[in-house]
């Protein structure tokens, strides 16, 4: 892989990165709330399971899909994958999460990356009547314009989620940044094949179950006390 592409999928997986990603805990702090992960160990094994559970059944694959999508200018692909994430979102919040995320990494890469002009309109033309863009489809136009593998394409977006959720448990739990360290060298042990296991899915395969997620977004919704957005 080229010294550029390297450098640019680090960047999209920096959490500094200007997508709001830091204001949510996609329901960790709901977890934490009903002592499910009120620990560092619960913490831990609670994101562990998430990045299993989830994120290799649904959000990498779809960015996999994405990114050969996006690279082969397949409008009506790119289309169908964006509104399957918007559908398999179970709650509000879940969903502007994704909407949010989406748009913000659009405005950021018509300024810092090396899509290209066709690219960047269409994906800003699925919000013109159509559902805005998620994230997952965003980030794969940024990954595909990297011309980075699509595994390592993938590594960036699991490392990323995980310092993001790492974050969020220091926050939520409450944790220290040497417990914080544990649990994001945890998961980052657990990415790599996590990755393998998503590059295996196809349409058929591809799913989002997470019944508990999605009771504990609905009731973080109205939460009383709360710092996430999710």
């Amino acid at each position: 892989m080229l010294d550029s592409s390297l450098m640019q999928l680090m960047w999209l997986a920096s959490p500094a990165l200007p997508i709001g990603g830091f204001s949510y805990s996609e329901c960790l702090e709901a977890a934490v709330d009903t002592a499910r992960a009120a620990t560092e160990n619960e913490a831990c094994v609670w994101l562990v399971d998430q990045l299993h559970m989830t994120l290799a059944r649904s959000e990498l694959p779809a960015v996999a899909q994405a990114i050969a999508a996006w690279r082969a200018d397949d409008q009506p692909r790119i289309a169908e994958l964006n509104a399957w994430v918007l559908q398999t979102r179970e709650s509000a919040e879940l969903r502007a999460q994704t909407e949010q995320m989406g748009k913000s990494l659009l405005e950021w890469l018509k300024n810092h990356t090396t899509a290209t002009p066709a690219q960047i309109a269409l994906l800003a033309a699925s919000g013109q009547g159509t559902p805005e863009p998620t994230y997952p489809i965003a980030f794969a136009l940024a990954a595909s314009a990297t011309q980075a593998p699509v595994r390592e394409c993938l590594l960036a977006f699991a490392f990323g989620w995980a310092e993001n959720m790492m974050q969020a448990a220091i926050k939520a739990v409450p944790l220290g940044q040497s417990a914080g360290q544990r649990i994001l060298s945890a998961l980052t042990a657990e990415i790599p094949h996590t990755v393998d296991y998503a590059l295996g899915i196809n349409d058929n395969t591809r799913q989002a179950f997470s019944p508990m997620l999605a009771i504990l977004s609905s009731q973080h919704e109205v939460q009383y006390s709360r710092l996430f957005r999710s």
